[in-house]
């Protein structure tokens, strides 16, 4: 059979283009199944890809196959004739003798509607990943030029395999950062201020035994107030695991803050920006937002400001965002009926924060009054270096 080097091009070109869009893998093998059937002449195609034992071939895409030929073949075992051989190594190889391929399936379609079947390598590097094969009705030939086609086919594929392996590799350590987080962060909000609910627990027991009531009252207050503490800090903790980033960034972010901040605390909340481009990654910005959302909420529970500002500048090296209030400042605190030793879990967490963006937070008074947040990013931690 001859394929026109018209009709070939505008396969690899299609497939080439639509593996570097990405997207979901298994779709796209089934949509271009399609040209490559009608490419090579076949009657049918499938691909099969080894599963993570490298024990058998999983069939991930399909077509023109019969359902009684799909219950069987879904899995079959890596060294099986001739898709065997194409799994081990690099290459392409017909089978001629289809009886090998009946004898998993009960019906007639090999050796009857399918004459002979055509096994082209997945590969990727030195290892091979999977298969493609093409079923033809009759015992057909391809032209040399047709298989150095299906060849370079199965090598994009195989690229394609390679990267999705990638890519679920990377999301799974994702997943795995973001639970461990998860539990760093619900450790460093809420584990101190239970360890304080339980030293108090039997102080209000042994009060109550006593029928101290001045002692049960003030006992149990604390640990009212304390679990409250949790609650609130629980709630901060899962806000900032369900929050997204604002599509439109984290400047727009920071202004929607700062749009209601007034009318929910009583504070003026100004926002001075002299920087034109952040240069920050989609991860460094939502960090960055949860740095200032928690310097933000501290002003708004401790420091009884009336203003607060919100300074962002950049240099070619460094980006820095300062958030300043006119309050009480570092020495009034604690605040009254605050729960001891919890006042710098927030920013112990912002600091966690700050080491990941590999910058640094330092909190400081402010000499006219108030307390200053600093937050400094290098410009090497950033995606690009333009002021």
């Amino acid at each position: 059979m001859h394929t026109s080097s018209a009709d070939a091009g505008v396969v690899v070109s299609g497939l080439t283009s639509a593996l570097a869009a990405g997207g979901d893998l298994e779709p796209l093998l089934q949509r271009f199944l399609v040209s490559i059937v009608a490419l090579a002449g076949a009657q049918a195609g499938a691909v099969r890809v080894l599963t993570d034992d490298g024990q058998y071939m999983r069939l991930v895409a399909q077509l023109g196959l019969p359902a009684q030929v799909l219950s069987t073949e879904r899995l079959v075992e890596r060294h099986c004739g001739m898709c065997g051989v194409a799994a081990d190594t690099d290459g392409l190889g017909w089978v001629d003798d289809v009886r090998s391929c009946a004898k998993h399936n009960a019906d007639a379609y090999f050796g009857l509607q399918c004459q002979r079947v055509l096994a082209i390598s997945l590969p990727h590097g030195d290892d091979v990943l999977g298969i493609y094969n093409l079923f033809f009705e009759t015992d057909a030939e391809l032209s040399p030029e047709t298989q150095t086609i299906l060849r370079l086919i199965g090598q994009l594929l195989g690229l394609a395999l390679h990267n999705a392996r990638i890519e679920r590799e990377r999301l799974r350590m994702t997943v795995m950062r973001e639970r461990q987080e998860m539990v760093n962060e619900v450790h460093d909000a809420i584990a101190q201020t239970l360890a304080y609910v339980k030293m108090r627990l039997p102080l209000l027991n042994d009060a109550m035994l006593a029928h101290d009531d001045p002692r049960s009252l003030k006992y149990f207050s604390d640990v009212k107030k304390a679990v409250g503490e949790v609650h609130n800090n629980l709630r901060e903790v899962m806000t900032y695991f369900r929050t997204r980033m604002d599509p439109l960034g984290l400047l727009h972010a920071l202004q929607g803050i700062a749009d209601g901040f007034f009318d929910r605390t009583g504070i003026a909340l100004e926002i001075r920006n002299s920087a034109q481009n952040l240069n920050l990654s989609d991860e460094q910005e939502v960090q960055v937002f949860h740095i200032v959302q928690e310097a933000l909420a501290n002003i708004a529970k401790h420091s009884m400001a009336k203003h607060a500002v919100l300074a962002i500048e950049k240099t070619h090296e460094q980006l820095e965002f300062l958030i300043e209030d006119d309050g009480l400042g570092l020495a009034a605190r604690p605040v009254p009926g605050a729960i001891p030793g919890t006042v710098h879990l927030g920013l112990d967490i912002m600091q966690g924060r700050a080491q990941r963006l590999g910058g640094s937070v330092e909190v400081a008074m402010n000499e006219g009054g108030g307390t200053r947040v600093r937050l400094v990013i290098p410009a090497a931690s950033m995606q690009g270096l333009a002021a």
